[in-house]
């Protein structure tokens, strides 16, 4: 159920949506719980998502919904959220969770809602499934990185496999993740990061054995260090990582424009040059180089 009108507005301020989409979202509560159709899908997709809560890679989709919902549709996912909350609320203290972890990771969702209106313009949710990680138990923001509980696949599992490493495909891994708007990513920020983890994952879950993170990101794309230089952020947390190379790659321009600058889809030809970052990956695409998602693990 969602929270009565108005409770609603402190729910979304602890969630950390935007101040200039509360109003909006109590104004307009009434009308998605008065529809019957649309009180029905909300039904559907809370219970999808609540649904074997804790388990990794069981989460529903989420398909985007017609443009003619207007701004109920844009907030239509954000809705399904704030009705899990209880329910993962609930899985936190079942596992022992501090408060403020807990807070600290599920108010994520307000900031994915500022990056989508930093690239659309408007309200919403680009990927709501990612959103899905947090209220499902299976993601945790400790620090400057977020950590997903997941599995090795079998070529980081593989990789890891041959370098000596103890643990093969189908074990416990630690995912990584960079977030916007959380200041530098500096290496004291990271190992900070790293030693929250490997607190929480032996405390919280206990029956998990963690042994390897991994990450794939366009951060992890090596000719980052043709335009960085050794001491930078990026380059040192690169240099974290055991790269493990793909049989194929496509490139993936769209990412790291999306991540610097705001929106995959601005003209190569103007994009900005204030930062080093933003001068590389620009100056590379004008270039006619290619930018692609990288991958690595590393044993914790």
């Amino acid at each position: 159920m969602l929270p009565p009108a108005d409770e609603l507005a402190d729910v979304l301020l602890d969630l950390a949506v935007p101040h200039e989409d509360i109003n909006d979202m109590v104004a307009l509560r009434g009308r998605l719980t008065g529809d019957p159709e649309a009180r029905w899908l909300l039904d559907r997709s809370v219970a999808g998502t609540v649904r074997d809560m804790g388990e990794v890679g069981a989460g529903p989709e989420y398909p985007p919904l017609p443009a003619e919902t207007g701004t109920l549709g844009a907030f239509f996912y954000v809705y399904v959220f704030v009705a899990a909350l209880p329910h993962v609320r609930a899985y936190h203290r079942s596992r022992g969770i501090p408060d403020d972890i807990s807070r600290r990771t599920l108010a994520d969702l307000g900031r994915h809602m500022a990056v989508h209106r930093r690239a659309r313009g408007g309200p919403g949710l680009l990927h709501p499934g990612w959103n899905a990680l947090h209220f499902r138990g299976e993601l945790y923001q400790l620090g400057r990185l977020q950590f997903q509980r997941s599995v090795l696949g079998e070529r980081m599992g593989g990789a890891a496999a041959q370098a000596g490493h103890p643990a093969r495909r189908g074990d416990p891994c630690l995912d990584l993740h960079i977030t916007d708007f959380r200041g530098p990513l500096s290496p004291e920020a990271c190992d900070r990061s790293m030693t929250l983890a490997r607190e929480f994952f032996a405390r919280h879950f206990p029956e998990e054995r963690y042994e390897t993170a991994m990450c794939h990101s366009w951060l992890l794309d090596p000719q980052l260090k043709r335009y960085l230089p050794a001491d930078s952020n990026i380059v040192r947390f690169q240099e974290r990582f055991r790269l493990v190379e793909a049989d194929e790659r496509e490139p993936d321009d769209g990412t790291p424009v999306a991540f610097v600058f705001g929106d995959r889809d601005l003209p190569v030809a103007g994009l900005p040059r204030r930062t080093r970052v933003e001068r590389a990956v620009g100056d590379h695409l004008r270039a006619g180089g290619h930018w692609y998602g990288g991958r690595g693990w590393f044993p914790l």
